[in-house]
């Protein structure tokens, strides 16, 4: 399997290819095609779009993780409040997050599926495995 990161050399081409972007922009277009994008904070989006046929994906950043995207972003007590907002949801969800024991506490009453992970970090030899929960509202 191949890498997935994105690097230079000196001695061979890029890998972008500018007589390409055509068609690939018209393959980008096609595929959003009535796709909503959103850029609200997660509490106004699950109010906004909660409904019965609804599946919402939720990734928030990792426990421990939560300055990840920047500071004031996503707060150690948003796991809390997310739990809370889940437990009253009329839709389905799933949510991805590291396997840790205040994760388990904080939803618990979900289902809890353990999964293993593999990061790719700059390249190969920093491969890491890591043990991720997928938890959900569907049994």
């Amino acid at each position: 399997m191949g890498s997935r990161s994105f690097g230079v050399s000196p001695t061979h081409p890029g890998r972008f290819d500018v007589t390409k972007l055509a068609s690939m922009l018209e393959a980008v277009h096609e595929r959003l095609a009535g796709v909503v994008i959103e850029r609200l904070p997660y509490a106004q989006l699950i109010e906004r779009y909660d409904r019965p046929t609804t599946l919402f994906y939720l990734d928030p950043p990792y426990w421990g993780c939560e300055d990840y995207y920047g500071d004031g972003m996503f707060a150690p007590a948003d796991f809390a409040a997310l739990a809370t907002i889940l437990r009253g949801l009329k839709g389905r969800f799933m949510l991805s997050l590291n396997d840790l024991p205040e994760v388990r506490q904080t939803f618990e009453g979900f289902h809890m599926t353990e999964v293993t992970v593999t990061y790719f970090a700059n390249s190969r030899s920093n491969n890491k495995r890591a043990a991720e929960l997928l938890i959900s509202n569907a049994g």
